[in-house]
């Protein structure tokens, strides 16, 4: 059973700019939706908890070998069980190392706040750079692809490689129906129901997220957690062209975050040699929607960066 932290927690927290939980009834729900999604993953070779000048950041290590480890980074309100789907077929690739966002709802706890999107890539930095002395290669989904940009054009040698799935305000903003989904995602006194169907739109409509577990847990932080993060900034383009990594992009053609071909396009010319895709039955779900096609794509992708580091 993971081991789920003590967590900032009631209306004491009100005011001091850092994420917490509303209550303490809300904290349990989220920590039961944790623990259940984290009991469906595979075993856990290493659990840490790494101090960082903005709070402690939980990270996981799953599967074995030496290889140069691929880095989680999940979407908003999410946190390391939104892998469920993927973990088994992506330790098969390599190690990999899942972090829960600092300042969203997980096991991470925030202490200090996050002023800019360079407070968000320092506390990225350091916790990789407690977990790994070489540089990784990282996954985002949503959000979390951002979190990767954000942490590779400010701390480049932190990173060996980048892939992004379906991720907002990399290279465009946002449509007006996740505008919707947004704005919902931070009312407490949302109808569950309403939520839940906001969630199922995320999802392309396939199935209610409430009956998944990962759609419990999201559905849960949306409710029950209070997250004070900065603006989220587009990269500039001079920073987006400097990329010297790896980059891989994936866009989901049924996503209600950006018009994807649109966004490919503009990512196709802002960094240079990026391999940019539009997966065309895909929705912002598309971690879930098509792990095993997600698994096989990073084989050939970290394959062919280690080989280019190499030569």
């Amino acid at each position: 059973m993971v081991d789920f932290p003590q967590h900032n927690v009631g209306a004491k927290f009100k005011g001091k700019r850092i994420g917490y939980f509303r209550e303490a009834a809300g904290y349990e729900r989220y920590r039961s939706a944790y623990v259940d999604g984290f009991g469906l993953l595979p075993a856990v070779r290493e659990s840490v908890d790494i101090p960082t000048r903005f709070g402690t950041v939980r990270a996981y290590r799953f599967g074995e070998g030496d290889g140069t480890p691929l880095v989680l980074l999940p979407g908003r309100q999410a946190a390391t069980p939104l892998w469920a789907s993927n973990l088994p077929s992506l330790i098969g690739v390599r190690p990999v190392i899942t972090l829960d966002l600092l300042g969203e709802p997980g096991a991470s706890v925030q202490s200090e706040p996050l002023t800019d999107a360079a407070d968000q890539a320092a506390w990225l930095d350091e916790a990789l750079r407690a977990l790994e002395s070489r540089p990784v290669h990282v996954l985002g989904v949503s959000i979390g692809g951002w979190a990767a940009v954000n942490l590779v054009v400010r701390h480049p040698q932190r990173v060996a490689s980048v892939a992004i799935l379906d991720s907002p305000f990399v290279f465009g903003g946002v449509t007006w129906k996740m505008i919707v989904v947004s704005l919902g995602s931070v009312l407490p006194g949302m109808p569950d129901k309403w939520r839940n169907r906001l969630l199922s739109w995320i999802a392309g409509g396939v199935q209610a997220p409430a009956e998944l577990p990962e759609g419990r847990l999201i559905a849960s932080g949306m409710r029950d957690f209070a997250a004070y993060l900065p603006m989220t900034d587009r990269p500039a383009k001079d920073q987006l062209a400097a990329i010297a990594v790896p980059f891989l992009g994936i866009f989901a053609g049924r996503s209600i975050v950006h018009r994807a071909k649109k966004i490919a396009k503009v990512a196709r010319k802002l960094v240079p040699g990026a391999q940019i895709e539009v997966w065309p039955e895909a929705s912002h779900a598309i971690n879930g929607e098509f792990p095993e096609e997600i698994a096989a794509r990073m084989k050939q992708f970290l394959d062919e960066a280690d080989t280019a580091k190499g030569a």
